[in-house]
């Protein structure tokens, strides 16, 4: 039985291979239970198409679990991330097999690791906010992992312990350089800085701003739309920005190509002239 209302980002199905879970659900030749493995890279793309100059349609980071269905000869595997649901083709090198559970996650925009206790060794790996490790011990200023590469202990937190306020996350992102399908301060797009924002807060988030305006908080009526408070979303079609204020928002958007802050009424009127009006603004809590 087909179900033409599943979203394909979020269903592992092809007409030649499915997961195991849909059978019954959707159309495939053959299901497979798949097999779980790690992103041991700090970032690493997920893309549309197993090759290089896919399109990117997201990351994931490093500590997420992925589900693999199929692999090719090319060294791509096509998956299921475990967090949001996203399907897309990885690149098998960042990919291994789970180590230990994550005990920590990176809280500074981006941290190096390196391969022993000094600052002054080359790093072995850039991660990014949200990356999650497994840290066995403590060695002086570091946090050492299960892979053995030392973190800056001030750049780490246990993994329950959560930002006191999203907005606050995505304002670190200011400046950071736009990028179709971003998660980190190296690129990141509109519904990343609000899934990633989010996410350091300790609430689950979709991944793009369809996704986001289906799915999260309700929607204000005209009525309160005239009173924005910090941390509601303003949706417009393929696109979110985050209120920091009654008078500004910030956004990852291809018009300043960076995460910018800027004044709402403007930037609706902007957008507007572009040909897109504003569908909703939803309101978190």
């Amino acid at each position: 039985m087909h179900d033409p209302k599943r979203d394909p980002r979020l269903t592992p199905a092809r007409p030649d291979l499915a997961a195991k879970y849909l059978e019954g659900h959707v159309e495939a030749a053959r299901f497979v239970i798949g097999e779980e493995f790690e992103i041991v890279d700090g970032v690493t793309s997920v893309r549309r198409d197993p090759f290089a100059g896919a399109m990117l349609d997201t990351q994931a980071l490093k500590g997420e679990r992925v589900t693999v269905y199929d692999r090719n000869e090319d060294g791509w595997a096509w998956g299921q991330l475990n967090d949001d649901g996203y399907v897309g083709w990885i690149s098998d090198l960042a990919l291994y097999r789970p180590g230990p559970a994550p005990t920590h996650r990176v809280t500074a925009l981006r941290t190096f690791a390196f391969p022993g206790p000094s600052i002054k060794l080359p790093p072995v790996d850039t991660l990014p906010l949200g990356a999650r490790i497994a840290v066995v011990r403590f060695h002086e200023a570091f946090a050492v992992t299960s892979a053995g590469h030392y973190l800056p202990q001030r750049h780490v937190a246990v993994i329950s312990v959560h930002e006191t306020e999203f907005v606050e996350v995505a304002e670190r992102f200011v400046g950071t350089p736009y990028l179709w399908g971003g998660k980190s301060s190296l690129g990141i797009d509109c519904s990343g800085l609000v899934q990633v924002a989010l996410t350091a807060a300790g609430t689950g988030c979709p991944r793009d701003s369809d996704m986001q305006e289906s799915g999260l908080g309700r929607a204000l009526a005209p009525a309160e739309m005239k009173a924005l408070r910090r941390g509601d979303l303003i949706f417009w079609k393929g696109h979110v920005a985050i209120v920091r204020d009654a008078e500004t928002i910030i956004h990852a958007n291809a018009h300043h190509m960076a995460t910018a802050i800027e004044n709402t009424q403007d930037a609706i009127a902007r957008i507007a002239v572009a040909g897109s009006a504003v569908t909703s603004i939803k309101r978190l809590t």
